[in-house]
């Protein structure tokens, strides 16, 4: 949808996206400019996005101490190193 003929209906472009689950896309010059999507599934996404960072982080650590050698460091030797102990 145009981002023009948006502007006009916006509360419709928003009942569409949460009642259908699909983004609705804004052009621009016939190019996507931006997304209106229901709230809930934005939620959905953007959890699953830190979740997938936080697996890819794990599985690049573990990598690296594969890799390298190098034994992981303790709960303990973290605490201390943090002052918590």
């Amino acid at each position: 949808m145009r981002l023009s003929d948006a502007r006009g209906r916006l509360a419709n472009v928003v009942d569409q996206a949460r009642i259908e689950h699909e983004p609705a896309y804004l052009t621009q010059g016939g190019r996507r400019v931006a997304a209106v999507v229901d709230a809930g599934q934005l939620e959905q996404l953007i959890e699953a996005a830190e979740d997938l960072a936080d697996i890819q982080a794990a599985t690049a650590a573990r990598t690296e101490i594969h890799e390298t050698g190098e034994a992981p460091i303790t709960w303990d030797q973290v605490k201390a190193d943090l002052g918590i102990t």
